[in-house]
This record gives structure tokens, C-alpha cells and sequence, in this order.
């Protein structure tokens, strides 16, 4: 389907790693023993629901002045007491006791503070105090209940550098802790480049600790991977997913759940890579092992995934028969109206329209619509909003992109603009600039996608295919308005993000070429300077370098490289020819990449949620 559309977050958010506990050893091992309860395997990761405001902000101290010197003198006699070495234990004590018995945060945060700054104080002698660090993990903790991210994060990298892991396995884990709690922080700011440094670093020092075949790094790995899916980095996921695998089948039994987990996660992996049949494989491996635990939800979920492999696949019978199989399996679990049902909807909408069927694909729709505008209790906004963006993409390919600007603006009031959301948002604009593009409203498709680029490059997704398709689709609005040398500059950065991620052969990275080829002309065209001229050189040697790529790719009959042998023909020719002849037409000379661009824009990535 064409268009652009973000990933969209699962109702179950994943919590962060680090949970406030009496053992270091029990707190590490538990925190790798979660399940993701989303569709598909990865946990998106959002914050917590934040406290009301009172709670947020501390309590003034009172208006008398009687008060105020109550106050004072509390600090004075904390601040002096300090220096007493039960006084840590004992604060850090008070801390957990205020969070378990769910009182106020800011109480708990105070007490985890002054605990923090007594072993501070009172280890001056011995540095690396494993409770220092743990109360530095339980203010981070608290912070980032609160929301206030950007405070733990200095917390944290405090915490990671107190142990000592020369020392014994205790200082290790304490260490993966804080780094994993730390990765955890810097996803909730959707900063994903740093949060997977952090996760990698982590796995390193558990593997250090546990050796390379323990279960809990089996956990870690696939946690890693799924973050590298979010970040669209599909090589490294692989990678640790066949780790992941390797370490389940030597500690677990044959088609167990852990096993069941990892091959939704390797299936979301290999589509994601094109590779249909083994992704297909791993979903029907996995759909055998949650039937014999009797997991009916799981087992729709994963047909829910088989039915797009068809699809993807042009198998339509049997994506629909998928479909149909979870479809009714939704119903009877959740109910009519319920979101998974308005998601198999859309996925029949959307092969109903691949298949020709627009009435059956618009009734389709018609029905979704009626469940996201009425969302049953529980519903949270981002399964909605995902929703409306699938949708939109079916109703720009039926070529009606006002309603589905409409659908898409309906999308972003439902998000708010938080950093864990951004990469969300920034997906939508993406294709909210495809919509204006289509329509002719370059200005307000520029506007769209430069703060899409924004967002994008602010949550670490600057180096993904996605982020350079983006770029190219931003430079050819630049086109449109005539701004030359903005649009060389997105080309040219988009050149270099695809060639890295996709490879120089690639039909994208091919398609920027071919953009890049067509900007340099018009540059050298329209600009009378001997620095410029130049650029008319350089378009003609990427149009001979994309001439060789396609004939060797395409044949030498295939259209595509027809036209690309007349543009360089025309090149050629005119490379000698004086500056004051008629001038081509900007637009002429990048019609047939522009076109060619749309339909690669327009594949769908299914297992991410994207149709990029």
C-alpha cells in the first residue's frame, strides 16, 4: 500500500528493567523473565503513566515563617546525619517501604536520595559500594515513574560506574543492571541509538558473567534484538535471534514457548528482509508450539502474521482464509468490537484492494472505522491512531488522499508529542508529506517531512532505510518548490544512508541516483558558474553507473533502462552545447524517477507496521 506509516505501540508497554528489590542476584535474574503481551514479539517500549501534578512537584514548604524554619532545621539535621553508617540501609529501607506501599513518589525519592548521599559519604574509603549503586538504580527508578527521564539518566551513568567488575559476579550483575536500566531510560526518550549501545555493553558483561549459553542471556539477547527491529538495524537482530534460538533449544524442551517467542520474533525479522518463505516458516513452527500449550490468543496473533506472509506472497486464498481463521477466534475471545478486530479489517481492506475488490476493501474499512471511533474501555491511543494511519494508507491508494489526510491528522491528535512517541509521530508525517505531495500542496509536504527528518534524526533512526526514503521524498517536494541546492543536499545524504543500509545496487538507492542525477543538471542548467557547470559531469557519470547497474539487473530490453539510455543520450549530447539554450524542464527530468520512486515508496513492511 503507498504511503509512509510509523510503527505503532502495542497496548502492553514493557516496564523498566530494574525493579526495587532486597537481592542484587534475585532483582537480575527476575528482570530477564518477562513476555512481551503485544501482537507481535517486541516490546514497544512507553512510559509509565505519570502522576498527577500534585504528586509531580514537591510540596512547598508552607507560607508561615514558623514553617519555614521547621523545615530548615529538618534539612540541617538530615545533612549532619549523614555521615552515620546505618543511616544509608536505613533510608534506602524507608524508600522501598514508601513505593510498595504506593504513597507518595516524591516522599520515596527523597528518602532514596539522602540514602544515596550517606554511602556516598560514609564509602568514601571503598567507592565501588554495591548499595550506592543500588540506591542509585532506585532514584533513577523513581525519576522515571515521575517521567522525569532526563534527570535519571546522570543517576544512571553514576550507578554503572560504582561496580567493579573485577570483583566478583555481584558487581557484574550490578553492572548489567545499570546499563540495561539505563537503555531502558534513554528508549522511553526515543533515543535508540544510545539505548542499544547500552543494551549491547550490558549483554557483554552478563555473557562475562554467566558464560555465552546461560538462559538469561538467551533473555538478553532477544531483548537486544528487538530493540535493533524498533531501530530497523535487521542484520544485528538476525544475528541475535539465531543466538537466542541456539541457547533455547540446548535448555528448553522441543516447541516450547521460548522457542515459540523467538521464531515470531526471527519471522518479524525476515519479512522485514524480504525473505517471505523462511519468515513463514518460523510463524508456522511457532503457531504449532503455542497449539499444543493451548495459547488460542497467541495462536490468532501469529495467523494474523501468516495471512501477511501470504499476502506479501500474492497467495490471497490463503491470507484470507489466515485471516478469517483469527477473525473469528478474536471475536469470540475479545468481542466485536474490539481493536484485534478492527485490525484483521484492515488487513482484509487492504487485500481486498489488491485484489481489485474496492467495494469489499471500503466496507472493510468502513468497518474498522466504526471500532476505532468507538473504542471499547482499555483502549489505549496508540493502538487507535495506528489503526487510522493503516486505513489512510488504503484510502491514499484508492487515490482519495484528503480523506486520508484527514484520518492521519484525526492520528496525531491522539499521540502526544513525548520523546518515546516521536518516532511514531515522525512516521505519520512522513506520510502526511506523501499526501500533500499528492495533491499538489509541496509547501505544506516540505514542511511534513522536514520535521518528520526532525524527529527522526532526534530517536537515532538517522542511519535507517526509512529515514533515507524520507530524505529522498523531502528533496523531490524541495524540487517542486524550486529549491535546487536543498534538494541536492537531501539527495546526496539519502545516497549515503541507502548505499550503507540497502547497498548500491539497491532500486532505491538506485532511484536517488537517479534524483541526485537529475538535481546536478538542473544545477549545472540553471546556474551559469564554473563550479556548477561541473554538476552536469557528475549527473552524466551516476546516470552511466545506474545504465550498467540496470542492464546487468534488468536486461537491456527492460523499459526502465530505456529511459535511462535516452536521459543520458540527451546528456551526452548537450554536454558540449553553449549555456543559452532552451533549458529542460526540472520537472521532465525527474517525472519517471518520481513515478518509479512512488511505487518503491509504495511496499508495505507488514511486520513493522510500516508501508514505506
Amino acid at each position: 500500500m503507498p504511503g509512509l506509516v510509523s510503527v505503532k505501540t502495542p497496548p502492553g508497554s514493557t516496564p523498566l528493567r530494574i525493579h526495587v528489590s532486597d537481592e542484587n542476584q534475585e532483582e537480575l535474574s527476575s528482570s530477564n523473565n518477562r513476555r512481551s503481551t503485544s501482537r507481535t514479539p517486541i516490546p514497544k517500549r512507553t512510559s509509565s503513566p505519570s502522576p498527577s501534578t500534585a504528586s509531580r512537584s514537591r510540596p512547598s514548604p508552607g507560607t508561615s515563617s514558623g514553617g519555614k524554619k521547621k523545615i530548615e532545621k529538618k534539612t540541617e539535621i538530615d545533612e549532619t546525619a549523614l555521615d552515620n553508617p546505618d543511616l544509608g540501609p536505613f533510608l534506602l529501607k524507608q524508600a522501598r517501604d514508601t513505593i510498595a506501599s504506593g504513597d507518595s513518589p516524591i516522599k520515596a525519592l527523597d528518602f532514596a536520595i539522602r540514602a544515596s548521599k550517606s554511602f556516598e559519604r560514609c564509602c568514601s574509603d571503598e567507592p565501588r559500594n554495591l548499595e550506592l549503586a543500588m540506591s542509585l538504580h532506585v532514584v533513577a527508578a523513581i525519576y522515571c515513574s515521575l517521567g522525569r527521564f532526563e534527570e535519571a539518566i546522570p543517576v544512571l551513568e553514576q550507578a554503572i560506574k560504582v561496580p567493579d567488575v573485577t570483583k566478583g559476579s555481584d558487581h557484574s550483575l550490578a553492572a548489567f543492571s545499570g546499563y540495561m536500566q539505563l537503555g531502558d531510560t534513554h528508549s522511553m526518550l526515543g533515543q535508540l541509538d544510545r539505548s542499544i549501545s547500552c543494551y549491547d555493553s550490558g549483554l557483554k558483561i552478563q555473557i562475562e558473567a554467566l558464560g555465552e549459553s546461560d538462559p538469561r542471556v538467551a533473555e538478553t539477547c532477544r531483548y537486544l534484538a528487538e530493540a535493533n527491529v524498533q531501530a530497523m538495524q535487521f542484520d544485528q537482530a538476525e544475528v541475535l535471534c539465531k543466538q537466542t534460538l541456539e541457547i533455547h533449544r540446548e535448555h528448553s524442551a522441543p516447541a516450547s514457548l521460548e522457542e515459540a517467542a523467538d521464531r515470531r520474533l526471527m519471522a518479524l525479522v525476515c519479512e522485514a528482509k524480504g525473505d517471505y518463505e523462511s519468515a513463514l516458516e518460523h510463524l508456522v513452527l511457532a503457531s504449532m508450539a503455542m497449539i499444543a500449550a493451548g495459547q488460542d490468543n497467541e495462536i490468532a496473533a501469529i495467523d494474523v502474521g501468516i495471512g501477511d506472509l501470504y499476502l506479501s506472497l500474492s497467495r490471497f486464498d490463503e491470507a484470507v482464509f489466515a485471516y478469517q481463521k483469527a477473525l473469528t477466534v478474536f471475536k469470540s475471545i475479545k468481542g466485536d468490537n474490539h481493536p484485534s478486530v478492527a485490525s484483521v479489517f484492515v488487513r482484509l481492506a487492504d487485500l481486498y484492494y489488491k485484489t481489485g475488490k474496492f467495494r469489499e476493501s471500503k466496507s472493510y474499512c468502513e468497518s474498522a472505522l466504526r471500532i476505532y471511533t468507538k473504542p471499547v474501555p482499555g483502549t489505549t491511543s496508540e493502538e487507535i491512531a495506528g489503526g487510522l494511519t493503516e486505513i489512510s494508507a488504503i484510502y491514499e491508494a484508492v487515490n482519495e488522499p484528503e480523506e486520508a489526510l484527514k484520518l492521519l491528522q484525526k492520528a496525531m491528535k491522539l499521540l502526544d508529542d513525548t520523546p518515546g512517541q516521536r518516532s511514531t509521530i515522525a512516521g505519520i508525517e512522513a506520510q502526511m508529506g506523501v499526501m500533500f505531495y499528492m495533491v499538489g500542496r509541496y509547501s505544506d509536504a516540505r514542511n511534513s517531512f522536514e520535521s518528520a527528518v526532525t524527529k527522526l534524526r532526534a530517536s537515532g533512526e538517522k542511519k535507517s532505510a526509512f529515514f533515507g526514503v524520507v530524505l529522498n521524498q523531502m528533496g523531490l517536494a524541495c524540487v517542486q518548490l524550486y529549491k535546487i541546492d536543498e534538494a541536492a543536499e537531501l539527495f546526496e545524504e539519502a545516497r549515503g544512508i541507502l548505499e550503507q543500509e540497502c547497498g548500491p545496487f539497491d532500486p532505491e538507492t538506485l532511484g536517488v541516483y537517479s534524483n541526485l542525477a537529475a538535481t546536478y543538471d538542473a544545477m549545472g542548467r540553471f546556474i551559469i558558474s564554473s563550479s556548477i557547470s561541473g554538476k552536469v559531469e557528475d549527473a552524466i557519470e551516476i546516470l552511466e553507473h545506474i545504465l550498467k547497474v540496470r542492464e546487468e539487473k534488468l536486461g537491456t530490453a527492460n523499459p526502465d533502462v530505456d529511459d535511462e539510455k535516452k536521459r543520458l543520450a540527451e546528456l551526452l549530447k548537450e554536454a558540449g552545447r553553449s549555456r543559452n539554450k532552451k533549458a529542460k524542464s526540472l520537472t521532465n527530468l525527474l517525472d519517471s524517477t518520481s513515478q518509479r520512486m512512488k511505487k518503491e515508496v509504495n511496499k508495505r513492511w507488514s511486520g513493522l507496521g510500516f508501508k514505506s
